[in-house]
């Protein structure tokens, strides 16, 4: 019998080449400074001629290593041998650890460029890094119990091409491709399916985790309970996440989706609340363009298009989808058949609308029919070439934040972000927030479960055509934006730049159950820093 032994290195090396060769290719690192200014000022020709070729060699690599692995795992039946191999890795390296001097908090060996987080983790540079890199594989699926266990690395674009084929599919499977379970699982992940399903971590039926002891601990809702609740939004301060057996559910091929336009803000904020509460819709958003200028969208699956109504959204050659959306704002309602994958991963060829900063024409008709297929980038490769200059201007002139706040306060939190960052298009994603399964977030005075993702991504500015322009200035105005999250009882999403004070984060977000999972044992405390010291301004720049 085969063996595939040795794949997940190939894996790492395949990363790790593309790294190099990209290092090679664009050694503005060292001395480097026409290079780095092209980087910075001209980041179009350097995605174009450099990160868009390697972004296909590493992810084709990607996807023959993914597939191999779960064709031998599901054929032969012996995943989990394989992954208790992979998972003996990790507790080598903490024994290695606990059996030196200590000195060293840990962290994952995933480099800060690697995450789908603009910010790269300073911390990781005085830190043990224990390997997790390897943990990149679909063990098992379970179509009797209707679950599937996978390993953190595991990302959303190979769990799409590993379930929907077989007619399966998460309840809640957050739309960019590059997403990992990991990353979902220790921080939190939504997608339009969340006003049913809560977050991505409410379809958890078991955590898998390594301690700082070494010792492997599996939790569920009846075994290690506490731990259990406890891993939500936990960063990697408990433990490595090393598998997560996840619910899975039957899927249709097809998403039926009905687009309605809406001119008036507190209107469309009446029809989205109504829609958010009505669960025999598969799927909600909306996309909002200025402040009065709102497009539902309510998703059902279905087995079968009508004629003439199919909209094939993913293949390379069609229109990014919020631009796509948006012509619906002049034409009115509308209706569209959009296969499932397609439907997933509908904001991944644009990033949602962040590649129209990098590459400006990348959604003109004639790129797209020529270099379409090799869009999006990969955004580790673009983080790894990112100079300090560009990073500084990201921080300064531009806003990525999420935030989630009760459905009661969308209105007010508009304007808020309105005031705050002048940014359109915006993202609307409402989700359950189960008020007896909160742990890390506080429930509501008034016991309210309906939360809304406000998405804000782009150019302070761009809303009133002014792009840069305005007075926004990164820690005030992201600030200001935090204390009203805070007031309405709200949470920030923290793999962007959080400015809140220690005392503030700890009133956003409730520590008991954490604190108490950390006070048990010494060598947690000495192995993990508090979320706090791992995502603040100072540990993410």
């Amino acid at each position: 019998m085969a063996s595939f032994t040795g794949l997940d290195e190939l894996q790492e090396q395949a990363l790790l080449t593309a790294s190099i060769v990209a290092f090679l290719t664009l050694v503005y690192h060292k001395g480097g400074k026409a290079l780095a200014w092209l980087v910075t000022n001209h980041r179009w020709i350097v995605v174009i001629l450099f990160m868009m070729p390697l972004s296909l060699l590493v992810n084709f690599v990607f996807a023959m290593n993914n597939r191999y692995n779960f064709w031998y795992a599901h054929y032969f039946g012996t995943g989990f041998d394989e992954h208790k191999r992979r998972v003996k890795k990790v507790q080598d390296a903490i024994l290695k650890w606990t059996a030196g001097d200590q000195a060293t908090k840990l962290c994952s060996s995933r480099p800060g460029w690697a995450t789908m987080s603009l910010r790269v983790g300073n911390y990781k540079a005085t830190s043990t890094k224990i390997p997790v890199t390897h943990l990149c594989n679909v063990v098992k699926l379970d179509a009797e119990n209707m679950t599937v266990f996978v390993e953190p690395m595991v990302t959303m674009g190979q769990i799409t091409h590993t379930l929907n084929h077989l007619g399966f599919t998460l309840p809640v499977l957050p739309e960019l491709d590059d997403l990992t379970v990991g990353g979902l699982c220790c921080g939190v992940g939504v997608e339009t399916s969340s006003h049913k399903y809560g977050l991505f971590t409410h379809n958890v039926v078991a955590f898998e985790i390594v301690t700082a002891e070494g010792e492997t601990k599996r939790c569920t809702a009846t075994e290690n309970a506490e731990l259990f609740r406890a891993i939500p939004w936990s960063h990697g301060t408990l433990g490595f996440l090393v598998g997560a057996e996840l619910k899975i559910i039957k899927a249709k091929p097809w998403v039926r989706v009905e687009y309605e336009p809406i001119r008036d803000k507190e209107q469309a904020i009446k029809a989205c609340a109504e829609a958010f509460d009505d669960t025999s819709v598969d799927f909600v958003e909306a996309l909002v363009y200025s402040t009065n200028d709102w497009v539902l969208m309510k998703g059902h699956m279905v087995d079968a298009p009508e004629p003439g109504k199919v909209n094939a959204i993913g293949n390379y050659w069609k229109p990014w989808f919020f631009t796509h959306v948006q012509k619906f704002l002049d034409t009115g309602n509308a209706v569209e058949f959009i296969p499932l994958r397609d439907y997933y991963h509908r904001h991944t060829r644009s990033l949602f609308w962040e590649i129209q900063d990098i590459v400006t024409f990348g959604n003109h008709p004639i790129f797209r029919y020529l270099l379409g297929w090799a869009m999006p980038p990969n955004i580790s490769i673009m983080k790894r070439l990112q100079t300090e200059e560009l990073r500084k201007l990201y921080e300064l002139h531009h806003v990525v934040q999420d935030m989630l706040i009760p459905v009661s306060t969308l209105s007010a939190g508009m304007t808020s972000m309105d005031k705050e960052f002048d940014v359109y298009p915006i993202w609307i994603c409402p989700m359950r927030i189960f008020k007896e399964d909160a742990g890390f977030l506080h429930p509501t005075k008034s016991g309210e479960e309906m939360f809304v993702d406000v998405g804000v991504y782009g150019v302070p500015g761009c809303g009133t055509g002014r792009p840069g322009q305005t007075d926004f200035v990164a820690s005030p105005s992201c600030r200001r934006c935090e204390d009203f999250v805070r007031d309405a009882e709200g949470f920030q999403m923290l793999y962007a730049d959080m400015y809140q004070t220690r005392e503030e984060f700890r009133e956003m977000f409730d520590h008991t159950l954490l604190d108490k999972m950390r006070a048990q044992s010494a060598m947690t405390r000495k192995a993990f820093p508090e979320v706090y010291d791992k995502v603040c301004k100072s540990a993410r720049t």
